[in-house]
């Protein structure tokens, strides 16, 4: 495809090697999409935290836990947003695809996030 008939974003974006088969771009735009939904549930139980647990967690505990949940989100999406172009511009190269970095992350606030829901259980009996 002529450099030329790209949007300006794409050219910037994506500036070099050879347009993929369109079906990879469209799984990788699934993936991120997917990646998306993650941070948005993340941002979701961070306002849940803060919102319905006061009686559960004093107000400064909770308030750390609802920052933390949502940071989480927050670099879910940002994280989210590099992989696609990361993995686009792989693609475009034939170069090997990126270790997905925000799985740890992902990780971590999953573990964080159920250890607050098993104290949430306990302090609740």
């Amino acid at each position: 495809m002529d450099q030329n008939n790209r949007s300006k974003l794409a050219r910037t974006l994506l500036p070099e090697g050879t347009e993929p088969d369109p079906r990879f771009t469209l799984a990788n735009e699934r993936t991120f999409l997917a990646w998306i939904r993650t941070s948005l549930a993340f941002l979701a139980g961070g306002i849940a935290l803060e919102a319905f647990t006061a009686g559960t967690f004093t107000s400064p505990v909770r308030t750390v836990l609802a920052f933390f949940v949502i940071g989480v989100g927050m670099l879910i999406a940002l994280g989210a947003g590099v992989r696609w172009i990361r993995v686009e511009r792989s693609m475009r190269t034939g170069s090997p695809l990126p270790l997905p970095a925000i799985i740890p992350l992902l990780s971590l606030g999953a573990v964080a996030g159920a250890a607050a829901a098993i104290v949430m259980v306990l302090v609740g009996k």
